[in-house]
């Protein structure tokens, strides 16, 4: 009986043992696969969240981040040489100048649902554009005049005539699946406003070609997309990088802040706040050993524009002054603290194929006592007179007092309109510093910080201002925007051309940019462009900060510099853990 109990206890012990020894390795392999699986997780700070993961409503940048890696178009930029590779595509497009026709072949490629893509998406996609004439899309298919599809993998644009967009943009595109948009478009039609509810549909799994897609979202707290193993460039070498994904995905956090998201990369909590850090926050993370910086030209524009339209800045004689007075480089070194680029034409230089180096300068490597003489000189010579001039005859300067127009009126004050210092710091103590500098020379300029929203309705639809001090943080890299911007039928309420600027030369030379297709003939057009714009200044460009962004280091190599920065598609893609 004992012996018995002995065998029967050993053989309860040894079970016993052997199934926690089982359920100790499962603990392991899990852990081991946890932490291997965490291992493999991209985690980028965003500073908001996005609005909407519909393609067509996006317009913020937190959507567009987002949506980058889940929608894919036709033609990507290179990260070396900025022009135009084949992505969806599989080759340049072919142009029949007597058809007036490109056609484009497509890679086999499947979409994230794993259903084949094709042609006929292509297709659905420019069509769909047309039929509900979709903002921020139209523009650029409208001069289409058909689309065929020979093959799946095949699809011909004709053109109602040439339009070098076709190229830059058109085919830049992204491109939505048929099956996924027919429904919602079929619903939509029995609207009464067709349109808007497209635009409101709500895309809980939005279907796409892109190296990641939707796992999860939750508002206000992260959002995690997931590696989309139909991708089509997994394994192929494009533009001369292996691409993957070589991570298991990308989860974005929501910070509010940015002192919340800085704080979050110097604990470890995020590999990469996706967004420029300015410029106060610099020394304090190179000081950290496990940040690293990298810094890159953006493709940016901050500029002070005038209404051209009114006394006083019609007179292009007190534009030109205006902009011999400003220190560019005053504003870069103390304002930027040096994280920033002198801006001479509304291109930027990083720009380089469309970018012209010869526009005039005004005043360049002049101290403040040379900028007051030369502003002195050009307004003396147009005929402007002080009561007190700020040179005076034996050649010093003085305070300028009531400065007085051709006319023999006295310059009335007017305003300069910036962001608030809240919005952004930069561009409220620059609208500072030139109210002083203008002072300088008896001008009466007052700077007037105005929330954002307020400071374009006044500028864009009320049109009701002297000066103000904007930018744009994301140019196109197609410089078409040049014509958008002063073009003299743009200038209406709701309209590009902001200042008002008319220049039936200007408009005959930018609607002949618009149309050529061949790039170098073009470039000379932009060019001249630019020296026109340049030479009437309706706008003075003032600088392109720097875009610094910050990574943790150990966990990820392999980021991939370009102008607008690392946090782009070929990162995404060639990512890999360390």
């Amino acid at each position: 009986m004992n012996n018995r109990n002995s065998i029967q206890d050993k053989t309860w012990r040894c079970r016993t043992f052997l199934v926690a020894t089982a359920a100790m390795m499962l603990l392991i392999m899990h852990v081991s696969n946890t932490q291997t699986w965490a291992a493999n997780m991209l985690k980028m700070g965003l500073l908001q969240e996005p609005r909407t993961l519909n393609i067509w409503r996006a317009g913020d940048r937190w959507s567009l981040k987002v949506l980058g890696l889940i929608y894919q178009p036709l033609y990507v930029r290179s990260p070396d040489t900025l022009k135009l590779i084949p992505w969806l595509a599989t080759e340049d497009p072919v142009f029949d100048p007597q058809a007036l026709s490109y056609t484009v072949k497509l890679r086999p490629a499947k979409w994230s649902d794993g259903t084949e893509f094709t042609s006929a998406d292509v297709a659905f996609t420019g069509r769909f554009i047309k039929e509900f004439r979709i903002p921020r899309y139209l523009s650029k298919w409208k001069f289409i005049k058909k689309i065929e599809t020979p093959d799946k993998h095949t699809v011909k644009f004709y053109l109602e005539k040439p339009k070098a967009i076709f190229l830059t943009r058109t085919l830049a595109t992204p491109i939505v699946q048929e099956k996924e948009w027919s429904k919602i478009i079929e619903a939509a039609r029995k609207t009464k406003k067709p349109l808007v509810s497209l635009l409101n549909e709500k895309m809980k799994n939005p279907v796409g070609t892109g190296p990641f897609v939707l796992k999860d979202w939750r508002r206000g707290a992260y959002l995690f997309l997931q590696k989309n193993k139909f991708f089509f460039g997994n394994g192929l070498k494009i533009s001369g990088r292996l691409l993957g994904p070589f991570i298991d995905g990308v989860i974005f956090k929501i910070y509010g802040t940015s002192d919340a998201a800085i704080l979050a990369i110097k604990k470890g909590s995020i590999d990469m706040f996706w967004w420029g850090i300015q410029s106060g926050y610099i020394e304090d993370l190179k000081a950290s050993p496990d940040i690293q910086l990298f810094t890159n030209k953006r493709s940016a524009l901050y500029y002070m524009g005038f209404n051209v339209r009114k006394p006083p800045f019609n007179d292009a004689n007190l534009r030109r002054a205006v902009a011999t007075l400003i220190d560019e480089e005053f504003i870069i070194s103390r304002i930027l603290q040096g994280y920033g680029l002198r801006m001479y034409s509304i291109v930027p230089s990083g720009n380089k194929f469309w970018y012209y180096p010869d526009v005039p300068r005004y005043c360049e490597g002049c101290n403040r006592e040379q900028r007051v003489k030369k502003a002195y000189e050009i307004l003396e010579g147009a005929g402007y007179t002080w009561d007190v001039p700020p040179v005076s005859p034996d050649g010093k300067l003085t305070r300028g007092e009531v400065i007085r127009t051709p006319d023999g009126k006295p310059l009335e004050k007017f305003t300069i309109l910036t962001p608030p210092a809240d919005y952004d710091p930069h561009r409220a103590m620059t609208g500072m510093m030139m109210q002083e500098w203008l002072r300088e020379l008896g001008v009466p300029a007052y700077s007037r910080p105005m929330a954002f929203g307020a400071l374009i309705q006044q500028v864009k639809v009320k049109r009701d201002f002297d000066a103000f001090i904007l930018g744009y943080g994301r140019l196109s890299l197609d410089p078409d925007y040049l014509r958008n911007f002063f073009i003299s039928r743009n200038n209406k309420k709701r309209g590009w051309n902001m200042s008002g600027y008319n220049n039936p030369n200007f408009d005959r030379i930018a609607d002949e940019s618009a149309d050529t297709m061949n790039r170098e003939k073009r470039r000379a057009l932009i060019w001249e462009m630019q020296k026109i714009i340049l030479t009437d200044v309706p706008y003075i460009p003032l600088y392109n900060p720097k875009l610094v962004e910050a990574t943790r280091k150990g966990r990820f190599t392999g980021w991939v510099q370009m102008l607008g920065g690392v946090g782009n598609l070929w990162s995404f893609c060639v990512l890999k853990p360390i």
